[in-house]
C-alpha cells in the first residue's frame, strides 16, 4: 500500500477516526494502531510478519533478562545473543545469496563446490529498517537509557508502526514507545501541520521525483550508449534529485502521518545538497541512519577518540557497512567505501592544515567551491548506486567521459522539474515553515479546497500513479 495511493488515503482516514474515538484508553488506541499496522503490511504479504514477531519475541526476552539481571556478564551475553540473532535474520533473508555467490566465485577455482542456484528466500520489505530499529531498542535497554520495561505488545507495535515500518525514518524509543503511556492530544494547528507535511510529500513524490525518474533517469540508465555524455550527466544529476525528493517525500508523509496520531518523528533530511563537505552531507542526508551508525557503530568502535589510523579504519568500516546496508550487492559496499575513502582524505587534510575558517570572504568562497565539489562527488558516485551492475556503471562512466554533446532527449518537462527541484532545495527553511503556518491558519473549507486542488494537480502531473518508492528496495 503506497503512501501516494487513494487506498492509503481511505486507510489513513479510517484509522484516524477509530484511533481518536478511543484515544483516552491506552490499550484500545494501541490496538487500533496494531491492527492498522498489520493490515498495512499485509497488503504486500503477511508472511514476514511472522518473522518480525518471532525476532521481536527473542529480543523481548533478552531485554527482560537484561533489565532484571545484576550481572554485567549476563547482560553482555544477552545483548550479544540478541544482536547476533537479529543480524542473523537480516543476513539470512537479505544477504544469503550474495554470500553464496561470492563464495562460489572465490572457491570454485580452488575446486571447492558451492551451490550455484539461488536460495530464493523472500526478502521482507523494510527488513533493514526493522533490524536497525530493533537493535537500537535492545542496545538502549542495555545502556539503561529506556525508563521503563514495556510489554511485548508495545515492543512489537514500536517496530511495526506503519508510518515508518517500510522505509523509515529509524525512530528511537524516546520518540515512540516511551510515548505510548501518554494520553495523546491533537490541536487544530498540529493536525493542519500534519496534513501540510503529507501534501508536501505527495507533491515531492509524484510531481518531481516520478517525473524525473520516468522522464529521463530510467531510460538513460537503462541504455546509456543511446545518449550523449551531456544527457548522461544531466540524468545523473536528475537521479540525485529524484532520490532526494522520493525519499524525503516518504519521510515527510511518515512524519505528517505520525503527527496525526500525536507522535513527533525527528526530521530525516536537512537540504543535503547545500553541504560543503561529505561529513556535513551525511549529517544532512538520511539523518536517522547517519546518527544510528554514529551512535551504535562508530562511537562504540572508538570513533575518533582513538589513534588516527584507527579512527580512519573505523570510518571506513562504518561507511562500507552503511553502503552494504542499502542492498545485497557489493556495488553498494563499493559506493560506501568510496565515500569513506574521500572522508578519510578530508580528515587527513584537516589534521595537516586545520579545518577551514567559517567566517569571512575567503570562507564564503571556499564554502561555495566545497558545496559544488561535494554535490559533484555525490552525483558521480551515485552512478554506481543506481546502475544494476558494476559493469553497467562502467558503461555509464565511459559514456560520461566520452565528451559528446547534445541534449535533445531531455524534455522541457524534465528541465522544468530540475529547476523546481533545485530552487525548492535552496529555498530558506523559514519559507517552508511559513507556508505551513499559512496553511494551518486558513479556514477549514479553504484548506479542503487547497488539498483537493493539490491532489488534482498532482494527479494531472504525475507520470506514474503507483511508482514504488526508491527506498522500498532497501
Amino acid at each position: 500500500m503506497y503512501f501516494h495511493s487513494l487506498q492509503f488515503l481511505f486507510f489513513l482516514t479510517a484509522t484516524f477516526v477509530l484511533y481518536w474515538a478511543v484515544s483516552q484508553h491506552k490499550w484500545a488506541r494501541l490496538g487500533v494502531l496494531m491492527v492498522a499496522s498489520l493490515l498495512f503490511y499485509s497488503m504486500w504479504t503477511p508472511l514476514p510478519l511472522l518473522l518480525f514477531a518471532a525476532a521481536t519475541g527473542i529480543n523481548h526476552l533478552c531485554v527482560k533478562g537484561m533489565r532484571r539481571s545484576r550481572s554485567d556478564g549476563v547482560r553482555r551475553a544477552l545483548l550479544t545473543f540478541s544482536i547476533v540473532s537479529t543480524l542473523g535474520v537480516l543476513c539470512t533473508f537479505k544477504y544469503a545469496d550474495l554470500f553464496r555467490e561470492s563464495a562460489r566465485v572465490l572457491l570454485e577455482p580452488l575446486g571447492v563446490p558451492v551451490r550455484a542456484e539461488p536460495f530464493g528466500l523472500l526478502l521482507p520489505v523494510g527488513l533493514s529498517f526493522f533490524t536497525f530499529q530493533a537493535l537500537s531498542y535492545v542496545i538502549d535497554n542495555y545502556r539503561r537509557e529506556i525508563s521503563k520495561e514495556h510489554t511485548y505488545f508495545e515492543h512489537l507495535l514500536y517496530l511495526l508502526f506503519f508510518p515508518h515500518l517500510v522505509a523509515g525514518p529509524i525512530v528511537r524509543a524516546s520518540h515512540l514507545i516511551e510515548r505510548f503511556d501518554d494520553v495523546p492530544s491533537l490541536t487544530a494547528e498540529q493536525g493542519g501541520q500534519g496534513l501540510y507535511r503529507i501534501a508536501v510529500g505527495l507533491a515531492k513524490k509524484l510531481v518531481i521525483a516520478d517525473v524525473l525518474g520516468s522522464g529521463l533517469v530510467d531510460p538513460v540508465f537503462a541504455t546509456p550508449e543511446a545518449y550523449t555524455s551531456a544527457e548522461c550527466f544531466v540524468a545523473a544529476v536528475a537521479y540525485s534529485f529524484e532520490l532526494y525528493f522520493d525519499f524525503s517525500a516518504y519521510s515527510d508523509i511518515a512524519i505528517g502521518t505520525a503527527a496525526l496520531f500525536g507522535f513527533k518523528f525527528e526530521e530525516n533530511f536537512n537540504r543535503p545538497y547545500l553541504a560543503t563537505n561529505l561529513f556535513e552531507f551525511w549529517s544532512r542526508w538520511h539523518i536517522s541512519l547517519s546518527t544510528w551508525l554514529r551512535d551504535y557503530l562508530y562511537r562504540p568502535m572508538g570513533g575518533n577518540r582513538v589513534s588516527k589510523p584507527r579512527a580512519l579504519f573505523n570510518l571506513m568500516v562504518v561507511m562500507g557497512l552503511g553502503g552494504l546496508w542499502h542492498g545485497a550487492d557489493w556495488r553498494f559496499a563499493i559506493w560506501g567505501l568510496a565515500h569513506g575513502a574521500m572522508e578519510c582524505g578530508i580528515r587527513v587534510w584537516w589534521w595537516l592544515t586545520g579545518k577551514p575558517p567559517k567566517h569571512g570572504p575567503v570562507a564564503l568562497v571556499r564554502a561555495g567551491f566545497g558545496m559544488l565539489a561535494t554535490f559533484l562527488v555525490v552525483v558521480l558516485t551515485r552512478v554506481v548506486f543506481r546502475s544494476p551492475t558494476l559493469a553497467h556503471a562502467g558503461e555509464m562512466y565511459e559514456r560520461l567521459l566520452e565528451g559528446s554533446t547534445g541534449l535533445a532527449n531531455v524534455s522541457t518537462l524534465v528541465w522544468v522539474m530540475l529547476a523546481v527541484a533545485a530552487v525548492s532545495h535552496v529555498t530558506p527553511l523559514r519559507w517552508f515553515h511559513q507556508a505551513g503556518t499559512l496553511f494551518v491558519r486558513m479556514p477549514v473549507p479553504v484548506r479542503a479546497v487547497v488539498l483537493v486542488a493539490v491532489g488534482l494537480g498532482v494527479r494531472h502531473l504525475a507520470s506514474v500513479e503507483t511508482r514504488p518508492y526508491v527506498y522500498f528496495q532497501f
